[in-house]
Order: structure tokens, then sequence, then C-alpha cells
């Protein structure tokens, strides 16, 4: 799942479910998605298989990569492989999130669903509007 894009804003229904869009389940390769919630715990992170353990080890490269033996490492491991939750994409293209889920990242009916090249978020709709109004872009362009 390469080249994510775009900004969509959906609902979630009553059971907690997330129709995904079409351009993103496009570029899905398989039928299940890992969730997890971001480090910072403000947001969803979505991924396939080998781009979660991806994204896993390069959060130890600022230490030079993962190491077992480093007693930290270890921890913050187990508790990134613990918060990930496989997820079956439904025949009507779809992903349940459970309420685990949904708490953690503050998510209550709209939500927006955001590409990042390699995965896409789901941050609470308000939430992503209040990131976006922290943001100069203009200071990329102007020297």
């Amino acid at each position: 799942m390469a080249g994510l894009h775009g900004e969509y804003r959906h609902k979630l229904d009553a059971k907690g479910r997330l129709s995904l869009p079409a351009a993103f389940r496009k570029a899905l390769s398989g039928d299940s998605v890992i969730v997890t919630l971001s480090p910072t715990n403000d947001y969803l992170c979505v991924f396939e298989d080998g781009a979660f353990d991806s994204w896993v080890d390069s959060l130890f490269e600022k230490d030079g990569g993962y190491s077992a033996s480093n007693r930290q490492h270890l921890k913050a491991r187990k508790v990134l492989n613990s918060r990930a939750n496989d997820i079956v994409i439904d025949g009507s293209g779809r992903i349940g999130l459970s309420s685990a889920l949904r708490s953690g990242a503050g998510l209550d009916k709209d939500v927006v669903l955001i590409g990042d090249d390699d995965h896409f978020e789901i941050w609470d709709a308000q939430a992503w509007d209040d990131f976006c109004d922290d943001v100069d872009l203009t200071a990329l362009f102007v020297g």
C-alpha cells in the first residue's frame, strides 16, 4: 500500500464500522489491515502487515535499530504490538473499530481518513481540523 494521498470525511456507524474510500481499498493488496493507536494517542494508523512491521522498526532507528537486549526497546515493542489490531475488511469495504480503539483515539462519529504514503490515518474530524489550522504551509514557500 503505497502512494496513499487525500482526505476523506466519513461517519462511523452505530457499530463502529467505517467505510474505506475506494482509492484506499484499491491500494490494499489483501482483505485485512492492522490498526493501531498512534504513539501520541490522537489518531489511528492503518497499515498492511509488512508496512506495520517496517513502521515499528523505524521507531527504533534513532537508537541504531531494535535490540532485544535493550530493556526499553523490548518494553516499547511489546506495547506497540499489543496495541495493534488485525481487522478484516468486510464485503462492503468497511472495517470495524473496537470501542477501545475509538476511545483511545478520541473518535466519536465524524472522522477524517487521510493518506500518508504507505499507510492511512483515521482522525476525529474536529481534531484533524484543529491540527490543520495549526499548520502554516506558506512557510514552505517563503524564503
